[in-house]
């Protein structure tokens, strides 16, 4: 079952500037924001060192120490970039449409998030693999198929069962929806849960809103 949303409706379920839990989310692994903020203050240090050092001397200075905040603050916004990009990626479809079927299966796949390398006994580097399970829901309704959802498995997933209820925004380059283009994260009525990589929607905002259109 496909509801087409009505004009304005996109833009309240998915928002361009960066929520709290999308700001979460693209914080990225422990490592990935130690690098961050590695850059931030390296940078950021750096720049207002060499501002003040010119502060009398040079017409830079004044561009140096905006460069130098700038670089402090990219931990605060790198994150915020990110999301709003992401959400930039789905608010550009001309077409979406609340999807409501079933979870027609699941299953698990080991994904490499990330590589490193240590050295181990004998002092010879070697590549570890940090690994994490995946669970993958194929969804569909009466007229088959739909697409995928993908995230990383937890605890409460193991609830997940074939023929749940699922709904989630369906968003398309063509009018009549014959190609899906992407999927948003989905919502699972009969568990009270959410899923997904990335939370792109307003979830109270898309609850809500599958209340009022799916009477």
């Amino acid at each position: 079952m496909l509801i087409p949303l009505r004009p304005g409706e996109l833009p309240r379920l998915i928002p361009a500037v960066a929520t709290g839990p999308q700001f979460n989310a693209c914080n990225g692994t422990p490592r990935t924001l130690l690098q961050r903020v590695l850059i931030s203050v390296i940078v950021g240090v750096i720049s207002l060192l060499v501002s003040q050092t010119l502060a009398f001397r040079s017409q830079f200075a004044p561009i140096l120490l905006v460069v130098g905040v700038v670089a402090l603050l990219y931990v605060l916004w790198g994150p915020i970039i990110e999301a709003g990009r992401r959400n930039a990626t789905l608010r550009r479809y001309p077409a979406a449409a609340i999807f409501e079927g079933q979870v027609a299966d699941l299953f698990t796949r080991e994904v490499v998030e990330d590589t490193r390398e240590q050295a181990d006994r004998s002092g010879r580097l070697q590549t570890v693999e940090n690994r994490r399970t995946w669970l993958t829901l194929e969804l569909e309704d009466e007229d088959g198929y739909l697409g995928r959802v993908r995230f990383p498995m937890d605890k409460k997933h193991q609830q997940i069962r074939r023929g749940m209820v699922v709904r989630t925004l369906v968003l398309s380059d063509r009018k009549d929806f014959s190609r899906v283009a992407a999927l948003t994260d989905a919502w699972l009525p009969q568990l009270k849960l959410w899923v997904g990589d990335y939370p792109y929607l307003l979830r109270p905002a898309f609850e809500e809103l599958c209340l009022r259109r799916l009477r």
